[in-house]
């Protein structure tokens, strides 16, 4: 039995994973974000950690076991938020700085983005750690030596081992703008850029592989994998083949395209990325893109404005209402992503009328999710032969429908919503000898709803171009 410890945005989830990569047991506890000003995300480190035993604790009672029943832990997280704290103490010196963050905005316009393109393939944006973790210590007196700076997995890795292990692996390295993703190593020159200390960085250890005991409920316990919670579902949903993709529809939605060994340069608009690798195997590359806001601006519609009680009701809103009325809404709650990279941008809704009704704003937000999702597709010169969907909104059988439609391409939605966490469990169960393969886990991955393109081309032309124009007004504000 493996434990796979998801650790999210919004909260934590633990799965006890069994050899037919079978969930045998599941918890899961929410975490609070602040805003303290316009634009800024914060968490409690702390809260994480307490979030992660509830919920691992949560899923062994589930599945009736006890933490030595297990065979390894297997990690996977959300990207780029930032901890800083005492190496001493483990104490984080602030709260961390969420993926989501937008302060470093100013600072990352100064940035020469050629360089950080040719070494990291991402762009100068806040979204990653440089700037973030630049900012932290711009705020503290303390040495480096005295300091450790991790994402959400190296905070994890080191409560886990009670400080024995500062590390992290290349999924999440490869999120920070610190890190050479051709030669797999941190880079000196951009560490000098932002004027940062090697000694506050973690080991870049495998992805796939035992690198050390940790300590949970008294059970030692083998830390097997630890994975980007994207590169995590690619593996998870089996796209281990050139031209195979993957869509988590999350707080935000992350598309990963498969390029194989290509070390080449991304397509204009999309980042390239370090792709989970088990022990022994090749190193393998994505083609990202990133949607800032997804799920959030369906949790906003019903937190925020109190159009629809749950994302079940959004969804049945939208189909009820037929159409959009005229309504189009592009969700840059966070600033635009992929393809566009414009921080500053935000939300736009346009075309209301006297008529207009929730359910036309509830249909015109589901549609926005999936045009943005077709705008990174569609920057992507060499196509997808098909792709893969998970996350919490693709149970929403309207949008998936929708996004077969606007791509022109078959969208498969697994069975197991929670394909990061199996991915782990996946990467971990291969480092220990559970799977002898990547194959033997891919046939063992369970395949829900499948959906056919059934608009015709014409017809998504007309509406792609419709969005084309609220995205260039929206950037235009």
């Amino acid at each position: 039995m493996i434990l796979a410890i998801d650790q999210g945005t919004s909260g934590t989830t633990c799965l006890v994973v069994d050899g037919e990569l079978e969930i045998r047991g599941r918890g899961y506890v929410a975490i609070a974000a602040r805003y303290p000003q316009p634009g800024w995300v914060e968490q409690d480190p702390e809260e994480i950690w307490s979030s992660v035993l509830a919920a691992a604790e949560a899923a062994l009672a589930a599945a009736g076991l006890r933490a030595r029943d297990l065979t390894a832990i297997g990690i996977t997280n959300q990207r780029e938020t930032t901890i800083l704290w005492e190496r001493r103490s483990g104490r984080p010196l602030q709260d961390a700085i969420v993926w989501q963050d937008r302060r470093t905005a100013e600072r990352c316009r100064e940035l020469p983005g050629d360089l950080i393109r040719g070494r990291t393939g991402l762009v100068p944006d806040p979204y990653f750690s440089a700037t973030k973790l630049e900012w932290l210590l711009a705020r503290t007196e303390q040495p480096a030596a005295e300091l450790a700076f991790g994402t959400v997995d190296s905070w994890l890795v080191w409560k886990l081992t009670g400080g024995g292990l500062h590390v992290t692996d290349a999924t999440n390295a490869a999120r920070t703008m610190l890190f050479d993703i051709g030669r797999l190593a941190w880079d000196e020159e951009l560490l000098d850029l932002f004027g940062l200390d090697p000694s506050l960085l973690p080991e870049v250890v495998a992805t796939s592989g035992v690198l050390g005991e940790g300590d949970l409920f008294g059970a030692a316990l083998p830390v097997a994998s630890i994975v980007g919670d994207q590169q995590a579902a690619l593996f998870g949903q089996g796209c281990f083949e050139p031209r195979e993709a993957k869509a988590t529809y999350g707080t935000g939605s992350f598309v990963l395209v498969n390029v194989g060994g290509d070390r080449g340069p991304a397509p204009a608009g999309l980042l390239k990325t370090v792709a989970a690798v088990a022990a022994g195997h090749d190193v393998q590359y994505a083609v990202e893109g990133s949607v800032l806001t997804s799920g959030a601006v369906v949790q906003w519609l019903r937190d925020g404005l109190g159009i629809a009680d749950d994302a079940d009701e959004v969804e049945r809103l939208a189909v009820e209402a037929g159409s959009t009325g005229g309504v189009t809404f592009v969700p840059a709650l966070a600033g635009l992503g992929s393809p566009y990279w414009e921080p500053d941008v935000r939300g736009l809704i346009a075309g209301i009328s006297r008529g207009t009704t929730r359910g036309h704003i509830a249909r015109a937000t589901l549609e926005g999710i999936a045009h943005q999702v077709a705008d990174v597709l569609e920057a992507h010169p060499d196509g997808v032969a098909f792709l893969r969907a998970d996350g919490g909104a693709s149970r929403n059988a309207f949008l998936m429908q929708l996004q077969a439609d606007l791509l022109q391409r078959p969208v498969e939605v697994v069975a197991e919503k929670e394909s990061t966490a199996v991915g782990a469990a996946a990467l971990a169960g291969l480092a220990t000898g559970m799977w002898p393969s990547p194959e033997a886990v891919a046939k063992r991955v369970r395949r829900g709803a499948g959906y056919e393109p059934s608009m015709s081309r014409d017809e998504v032309e007309q509406r792609r171009a419709e969005w084309r124009l609220a995205v260039e007004r929206a950037r235009m504000r």
